[in-house]
C-alpha cells in the first residue's frame, strides 16, 4: 500500500469515527468564506459551556477509572431473584446515573456491564430488549439535569434558567418516562435468576482518589449552579490532574469540545446573513419543539440544539424538543450509537434485529412523550 493510500485510509477512518465533528468543521470552514475570520469569532463561542463540559468529563473519567459505577451496579445486583428484577436494575442504572455523568458515559459504563451480567446469569435471551431499554433510559434520564447531556448544559447556560426551573420544566416528562420504562419490563418473560457475580465485586476503591473526585464533583455542581466561573474550576481540575492523575487527560472527549466550537463558528457566521437568519427564524417561530425533534433525526440532537439556538429565544421549548429529539433514529442521539456498537461487536448476528427493536421502541416512546407535550396543560412545563 502506498503512502498516499495509507493517508487516504486514515482520513476515511477519521471521518467514519468522527462524522459529526467532520461536519461541524466543514460547515465552519465553508462559513468562513462568507464571513471572513476576525476577532469577533471569539464572541461566537460559549466558553462557559466548553469549560463546563471539560470539567465534567474529567471528573467522570476519574470515577470511571476507579470503577465506582460498576461497583455500585454489582452491589445492587446481589439482591435480585428474577429476570425482571435483573432487567429493571440494569435499565434504571443508566436512567439515574445519566443525570450526573451524561447519557453517553452511562451507556459506555452500563451496557458492557449488562452484557457481562446477562452472560454470567444465563439470561442472554433478554439481551436485546434490555440494551434497547438501557439506551432509552440513558437518553431519557439525562434530560432532567443540565449536566445530563451536552445540549442541556449548553441550553441551560444560554437560557439563564435556574437549576430549579430547569428541573421543573423536564420533571413531568422524566416521571412519565420512568413509569413507561418500568412497565416495559413486564414484556420480558419472568424467570428465576441465580446469584450474579462480576469481576467488579472484587474492586477495592482508592479512598484518597475517591474523596478527591467527590470534592471535584461537588465543585462541578456548584459551578453549574453558577456560584463561580467555570474557568476557576478548570484551573483547579487541571492542577489536580497534573499532580495526581495525568492519565485522565487522554480520556477526555476533545472531539466533542471541537464539535461545539465548529458549530459555534458556523452558527455565528450564518447569523450574520440577514436573509438566511430571517428565513430560518420564520420556519422555527412557535414550532421549536417539532423542528428540534425532526432536525435531530437527521443531524442528532446536540448539533440541532446548537443550530436552532441561534434563531430563537424560546429556550424552554428548545430544551424539550432537543431532549425528545434524542428519540427516534439511531443517530438522533449520538449516545445511542454506543449501544449499537457494543451489540455489533459482541453479537454481530443480532444487529438487524436490534435496530428493528430499537427503532420501534424509540418511536413508541417519542409518540407518547410528544403526545404528552401536546395534550397536557401548558402549566405542566
Amino acid at each position: 500500500m502506498t503512502a498516499d493510500n495509507k493517508k487516504s485510509n486514515h482520513i476515511l477512518e477519521f471521518i467514519k469515527k468522527e462524522t459529526i465533528l467532520t461536519i461541524a468543521l466543514l460547515l465552519a470552514a465553508v462559513s468562513m468564506f462568507i464571513v471572513p475570520p476576525s476577532a469577533a469569532y471569539a464572541d461566537y463561542i460559549d466558553w462557559n459551556t466548553i469549560l463546563l463540559l471539560f470539567n465534567l468529563m474529567a471528573v467522570v473519567a476519574g470515577f470511571q477509572k476507579l470503577g465506582v459505577f460498576s461497583m455500585i451496579g454489582s452491589a445492587l445486583l446481589k439482591k435480585i431473584h428474577t429476570s425482571r428484577q435483573l432487567a429493571r436494575i440494569l435499565i434504571f442504572l443508566p436512567f439515574f446515573f445519566s443525570m450526573l455523568i451524561t447519557n453517553d458515559v452511562a451507556l459506555i459504563t452500563f451496557v458492557p456491564f449488562a452484557l457481562i451480567v446477562l452472560r454470567l446469569s444465563g439470561k442472554e435471551q433478554i439481551l436485546l430488549p434490555v440494551v434497547v431499554l438501557q439506551t432509552l433510559a440513558a437518553n431519557l434520564g439525562s434530560m432532567l439535569m443540565p449536566m445530563g447531556n451536552p445540549q442541556n448544559l449548553y441550553l441551560y447556560t444560554l437560557s439563564g434558567l435556574s437549576l430549579t426551573d430547569f428541573i421543573k420544566l423536564m420533571l413531568p416528562l422524566f416521571l412519565l418516562a420512568a413509569v413507561i420504562l418500568f412497565l416495559a419490563v413486564f414484556f420480558i418473560k419472568n424467570t428465576p435468576v441465580e446469584i450474579v457475580t462480576t469481576s467488579s465485586d472484587k474492586v477495592k476503591l482508592a479512598m484518597p482518589s475517591l474523596f478527591s473526585y467527590g470534592i471535584l464533583l461537588i465543585l462541578c455542581l456548584l459551578c453549574v449552579l453558577k456560584y463561580f466561573p467555570p474557568i476557576w474550576l478548570t484551573g483547579i481540575i487541571c492542577l489536580y490532574l497534573v499532580i495526581r492523575d495525568r492519565g485522565i487527560f487522554p480520556k477526555i472527549d476533545y472531539s466533542l469540545l471541537a464539535t461545539f466550537i465548529g458549530f459555534f463558528i458556523f452558527i455565528g457566521n450564518i447569523s450574520q446573513i440577514e436573509s438566511f437568519r430571517a428565513a430560518l427564524q420564520g420556519i422555527i417561530a412557535s414550532h421549536e419543539i417539532p423542528v428540534a425533534i425532526l432536525s435531530s433525526q437527521i443531524i442528532s440532537n446536540v448539533p440541532a440544539a446548537l443550530l436552532l439556538s441561534g434563531f430563537t429565544n424560546r429556550y424552554a421549548d428548545l430544551i424539550i424538543g432537543a431532549n425528545l429529539g434524542g428519540l427516534g433514529t439511531l443517530i438522533a442521539s449520538m449516545a445511542s450509537l454506543i449501544s449499537y456498537k457494543q451489540i455489533a461487536r459482541e453479537y454481530s448476528d443480532k444487529r438487524v434485529k436490534y435496530l428493528g427493536l430499537f427503532t420501534f421502541a424509540n418511536l413508541i416512546m417519542l409518540g407518547i412523550l410528544y403526545g404528552a407535550v401536546l395534550f397536557l396543560p401548558a402549566d405542566f412545563f
